[in-house]
């Protein structure tokens, strides 16, 4: 009986796995249009009124998103101001969906990698991935990668499909 080598333990693929520098902490969005008369009017003084007996401190290290979950337009400054409210408590701020946010996340994050270990090597982009990292980090990632790998691939080391060769 022949022994049962793994041959991706022995390889020197190096996997990237975005999971590895998801930022730990809660994930807020907050939705403009509780404020808003039936959601999609903005009456200022009861706009600013709301903003200022809300309890901002419910956000105390998260990671916040404001959106507006209705039709509404919302004026520029209404956006800003929440932001004046929640940025005190709050890791990070951002104006979007959570998508948004995450993608924020990893724009600060990817930057500051060592991607040294990935010089001249095959690298697998790791696919499947319990947090919710976004197909936008994937992305920044790959652009991170491609001038130093040898080959860029995507999913697992069992099924992975080829994005990248490097030229010889």
């Amino acid at each position: 009986m022949d022994e049962i080598i793994n041959r991706v333990a022995n390889s020197v693929l190096e996997v990237f796995d975005l999971e590895d520098y998801y930022p730990k902490g809660i994930r807020t969005q907050i939705d403009i249009s509780q404020w808003l008369l039936e959601g999609f009017l903005l009456k200022e003084k009861d706009f600013r009124e709301a903003l200022k007996n809300h309890d901002w401190s419910q956000y105390q290290n998260h990671f916040v998103a404001i959106h507006c979950s209705t039709d509404a337009i919302v004026p520029a400054w209404a956006t800003i101001l929440v932001t004046t409210y929640v940025a005190p408590f709050a890791e990070k701020v951002v104006s979007g969906n959570l998508v948004d946010l995450e993608t924020a996340l990893y724009q600060e994050i990817l930057p500051t990698l060592d991607y040294s270990l990935y010089q001249d090597k095959p690298v697998i982009i790791k696919g499947c991935s319990k947090k919710p990292v976004p197909e936008s980090a994937y992305i920044m990632a790959v652009q991170k990668l491609q001038p130093i790998a040898k080959s860029i691939m995507y999913g697992e080391a069992c099924s992975a499909v080829p994005l990248y060769k490097k030229g010889k």
